[in-house]
């Protein structure tokens, strides 16, 4: 059996406390925007679980659904339909945006990825091959790594289910392979895709927007984006390291036991990314200096998000870095402070897990580099 010491009933963000304390850090913005995110779901659900039914969930993205909502920060979503399609869905979703107006919260527009309806045909059957588009790849890596249902989790839970039954069931080698680690390839390989993926189409979007909102995005992709690539490929090794020892690992493998590993996937993947990322650095003490480094990085990341203060141009920092031109970005002292944190955080990630003395680096290095 999986150990259940890392993830399962335990109080919110336990993981990061613990971590928190033993590093002697002291993490208050991602500790405040954990908060605000609990109250903003409270509202969601308050006003928006009434739309959903056993064939649909709302189902929220972003900062949201990792935990790190703040004032400033846009409330992504769809609505996911796993059952007959039906008209009247159309009219659920409007109703819906409509609804999230009202509360004055900034959402998508309709002609994107979110905000609109999302039927589960594509996300299940699509991985891979000429009609896995850019969109359909981005909501289920997304789905996986960085969403939160709202209302009613019948529709949620089963196509996360099925979206986990076709990466596990189809690896032969998780399950026949005769290599020393157990890491589901096909689930990881789409995972690095996705955030290969980001990286491309920022700078295709860049180019298309005329650099339009560059510092803001590129500290985001330094940052938040780059996070949720830590933690889906960390959920993927919980497959090889989530065992009390060897013998119970190549117990377990002996037979196809797909549910049992979507079970624990499930679990890792019901946390947010820090809290996933924090539960297997507390494994690992003698990393205790780069985990710190790592977290101070990105509380301060969100402390700039978070801060509402009005600078002498009248804007918010978040809205400074949006409307900089991209002409003054080695000048400007709040876009060189947010690239000073995003080099932070990636020498910090480097100490980590492109380190071959420890077990993090040794799997990342054996299925993130070839």
């Amino acid at each position: 059996m999986f150990t259940q010491s890392l993830f399962g009933t335990q109080t919110l963000n336990s993981s990061l406390r613990a971590l928190e304390t033993r590093t002697c850090a002291h993490w208050s913005n991602i500790g405040a925007a954990e908060i605000q995110t609990q109250s903003e779901r409270e509202v969601l659900e308050n006003v928006l679980g009434r739309f959903t039914t056993s064939d649909s969930t709302i189902v929220a993205f972003g900062s949201l659904a990792r935990g790190e909502f703040t004032a400033g920060s846009d409330l992504d979503w769809i609505l996911l339909l796993d059952g007959i399609s039906r008209p009247e869905h159309l009219q659920v979703a409007q109703a819906i945006r409509s609804e999230i107006d009202d509360l004055d919260r900034k959402q998508p527009g309709t002609e994107g990825v979110f905000g609109n309806l999302v039927a589960s045909h594509d996300l299940v059957h699509y991985i891979g091959g000429e009609d896995d588009s850019n969109s359909n790849t981005t909501l289920r890596i997304l789905l996986l790594l960085e969403s939160i249902p709202i209302g009613r989790t019948d529709a949620y839970d089963r196509v996360l289910n099925n979206i986990l039954w076709r990466y596990l069931d189809e690896d032969r080698g998780l399950w026949h392979g005769s290599g020393v680690f157990k890491v589901p390839r096909f689930l990881f390989n789409d995972v690095g895709r996705y955030w290969r993926t980001m990286t491309v189409d920022f700078a295709y979007k860049q180019r298309d927007r005329q650099n339009r909102g560059f510092a803001i995005r590129n500290l985001k992709l330094r940052m938040s984006r780059k996070l949720l690539f830590l933690a889906g490929m960390i959920a993927c090794f919980e497959c090889h390291t989530g065992f009390a020892s060897p013998d119970e690992r190549a117990e377990f493998y002996s037979t196809k036991r797909v549910h049992a590993v979507i079970k624990r996937l499930r679990s890792v993947l019901s946390q947010s990314p820090l809290e996933i990322i924090a539960a297997a650095l507390l494994r690992c003490p003698e990393l205790d200096a780069h985990s710190k480094d790592l977290f101070d990085a990105y509380d301060s990341f969100l402390a700039m998000l978070a801060d509402d203060t009005r600078l002498p141009n009248g804007l918010t920092i978040r809205d400074h870095l949006d409307r900089l031109p991209v002409q003054e970005l080695g000048t400007d002292e709040i876009a060189t402070k947010g690239r000073e944190i995003s080099h932070r955080f990636r020498d910090a990630i480097r100490s980590i897990f492109l380190n071959p003395d420890n077990l993090l680096g040794k799997l990342t290095i054996e299925y993130g580099v070839f």
